[in-house]
């Protein structure tokens, strides 16, 4: 083998000047937005949608996002701290996002999107949304990555990674690049199945394979990650599968709809 592991002690800070820091965490979570509105723009465009439609859609998903993300991490995972330290909450820089928190926050979001400005299905928006998203997920990992948080447990694979700077000296699962590439590989296949077939006509089907891309794979890579907190040690399954558990079936019931309707 040419490895037995890999030393990881990169500095999460790119560069600081005065009291503002630039962060790899927060340039790749921009970096994973900026490029979701590009594929949108093209996507709208190629279906002769209002571009009024897209900037109010863009401008809903991120507020939602992190609105949701943070306080899906505060409240399901971090609520002991941060109830005692309220100021740390809006402190997003530093990590600690909780993707099915920014699920329900986006879907949350959507409502009111379509409802008020597209007045079309809830379904026709998430479809199309979920291409650029799943993108942006797999970029909010590799943000972890910088931060050398949410890794794994002891490995002996020669790709396993020794976060030098959360103190570890045995190697552990890179489970952030694990779940990066799961994200990558969801959207590749929507990507592909939006421009390739006639899927997004299939009411659903997009986004129900989105749901099960992003909440099976981080459903199993669960299982070699480390807990987030303390008290899931007591747990059979972790709070990250409880959570992902209500977003498969829910995909599962879509990509069967969305087909049987088509049939």
């Amino acid at each position: 083998m040419l490895l037995n592991y890999i030393n990881w002690n990169v500095d999460p800070e790119i560069f600081s000047f005065g009291f503002i820091s630039v962060r790899y965490y927060g340039l790749f979570f921009a970096i994973g937005f900026m490029l979701g509105y590009y594929i949108l723009e093209k996507m709208f465009k190629s279906e002769n949608l209002q571009q009024e439609w897209l900037d109010k859609l863009f401008m809903y998903v991120v507020i939602s996002t992190v609105v949701g993300a943070r306080l899906g991490h505060v409240i399901f995972y971090g609520w002991d701290y941060y109830s005692k330290n309220l100021g740390d909450i809006i402190k997003i820089w530093e990590g600690g996002l909780a993707s099915h928190g920014g699920a329900i926050g986006i879907i949350t979001a959507i409502y009111f999107y379509s409802k008020y400005v597209t007045r079309k299905n809830m379904l026709w928006t998430l479809d199309r949304l979920a291409v650029p998203v799943a993108l942006a997920a797999m970029f909010i990992r590799l943000g972890n990555l910088m931060n050398s948080e949410i890794y794994g447990h002891v490995t002996d694979l020669p790709w396993g990674f020794i976060f030098e700077r959360m103190g570890e000296t045995e190697a552990k699962h890179p489970t952030q690049i694990y779940e990066a590439l799961c994200y990558l590989l969801t959207f590749v296949v929507l990507f592909f199945s939006y421009w390739r077939t006639k899927a997004k006509d299939m009411q659903g089907l997009l986004f129900g394979i989105y749901l099960i891309g992003i909440f099976v794979s981080r459903f199993f890579i669960e299982f070699v990650k480390e807990d987030q907190e303390a008290w899931e040690a007591t747990m059979t399954l972790n709070m990250g599968q409880w959570l992902s558990i209500p977003f498969i079936l829910v995909g599962v019931y879509l990509i069967f709809n969305a087909l049987r309707k088509k049939i």
